[in-house]
């Protein structure tokens, strides 16, 4: 027996459409669940305005600008007696330096002039005529260069024949180089003597061998004696 079935009244015909039309229903309920908010009720809301506080409200004191007062006038200028210079001023007379054909000519003779030499200290080893040192007069005609051979030759023998080791630099141990510099003045003499060197008593020593030089024939430079400046080592070495 086949059965029958009004189309109508089949309820799975739109079921699709209720179904998804309930679950945005229930999408919507869920969501509005989730955003809903409740407030506490406040039904006293104070609007009124506070009057008093307005009034109290600090106003800026406004400061009033003093303008400074005028400048007084000027004082009327006072009256200048006019005096009149009576005092007479004597006038310079500005004299003509032309030469008229009355005025005699007086003849200038030949000026002399003096060269004026400044006192220079020269090198021993620039000087033109060298310094002599006592002994060497027979090398000067030999040419410059045999002179200062010659000088520093007896300046050697000098340091040799008068060299004495301090006693108290040998028992010290003290030795070195002391470096002797002195000027052979204008005169010839011996002056401005220094010294550099490891100990005061090798200093000493070396000064008192440089004042025993003796006397030169001083060096000169264009004819005219000059200061020769002349530095010379002395060593001390203990044996």
């Amino acid at each position: 027996m086949e059965l029958k079935k009004n189309p109508k009244a089949d309820l799975r015909r739109n079921s699709g459409t209720y179904f998804v039309i309930g679950l945005a229903v229930v999408m919507f309920l869920v969501w509005r669940g989730l955003e809903w908010k409740t407030y506490d009720k406040t039904d006293e809301y104070d609007i009124s305005m506070n009057v008093e506080d307005m009034l109290d409200e600090e106003v800026p004191m406004t400061e009033q600008i003093k303008t400074p007062p005028p400048p007084p006038p000027p004082a009327a200028p006072e009256i200048i007696e006019v005096v009149e210079d009576e005092e007479e001023v004597e006038e310079t007379v500005i004299e003509s330096t032309e030469t008229s054909q009355e005025e005699e000519i007086i003849e200038v003779e030949d000026v002399e002039v003096e060269e004026v030499f400044e006192d220079v200290d020269v090198p021993f080893a620039v000087i033109e005529d060298v310094p002599i040192f006592p002994g060497c007069e027979s090398e000067k005609g030999k040419g410059a260069k045999a002179m200062r051979i010659c000088f520093q030759s007896k300046m050697q023998k000098h340091i040799s024949k008068n060299f004495r080791y301090p006693e108290i630099a040998q028992e010290m141990g003290v030795q070195g180089r002391v470096n002797v510099m002195f000027v052979i003045q204008k005169d010839g003499s011996i002056g401005g003597v220094r010294m550099r060197g490891p100990d005061k008593n090798l200093e000493k020593e070396a000064a008192r061998i440089i004042g025993k030089l003796p006397k030169m024939t001083p060096g000169k430079q264009r004819g005219r004696a000059v200061r020769v400046p002349f530095s010379i080592p002395i060593t001390f070495k203990l044996q």
